[in-house]
């Protein structure tokens, strides 16, 4: 099996991918209805300038669309199944075990979309900076990586297996 990298595709499984599908489709229909309904009751209240109850309706609608946009993008990109993904080979789907340099504790997580929240170990995204710094290392090897502070940080490669098998 082959290690493919495309940073546009967002690996889900069929059940994500199936949440998100039906996330959209209530936010795009009921939920764009019921927030034009609390717009429209907010706006016969009177003035606009001191209405609280239509600012919070007008922010909420700007919410929802910034959801829809959202997830309509993640849902265009997405593959549904398995990324390709080899033992010992860090990749999205797999499970991976790190330990800082300098510390003796090993952290175990999914390298996975954040959509994929829902699984029963701690999920880092592979576009964050621990993520992409450590795609494509295999065991044994060190990544470095930038914290937000400006500070770099290395990590050692202590497992790498596909989610579930391990």
């Amino acid at each position: 099996m082959t290690e493919t990298r495309d940073d546009n595709v967002t690996w889900l499984t069929q059940e994500a991918y199936d949440r998100l599908q039906a996330e959209l489709e209530h936010l795009s229909g009921p939920g764009r209805i019921e927030i034009a309904d609390k717009i429209e009751a907010a706006r016969e209240e009177g003035d606009l300038k001191e209405n609280g109850g239509y600012h919070a309706a007008k922010e909420e609608q700007g919410k929802i669309e910034a959801r829809i946009t959202q997830l309509q993008d993640i849902l265009k990109n997405a593959r549904v199944g398995d990324a390709p993904r080899t033992a010992g080979t860090v990749g999205p789907g797999m499970t991976v075990t790190i330990k800082f340099e300098g510390d003796d504790e090993e952290i175990t997580f999914l390298l996975a979309s954040r959509e994929e929240s829902g699984a029963p170990i701690d999920v880092y995204s592979p576009k964050s900076p621990l993520g992409s710094a450590i795609i494509g290392k295999k065991i044994g090897e060190t990544a470095s990586y930038t914290l937000p502070n400006g500070k770099s940080l290395s990590v050692d490669i202590i497992d790498a297996v596909p989610y579930g098998s391990e």
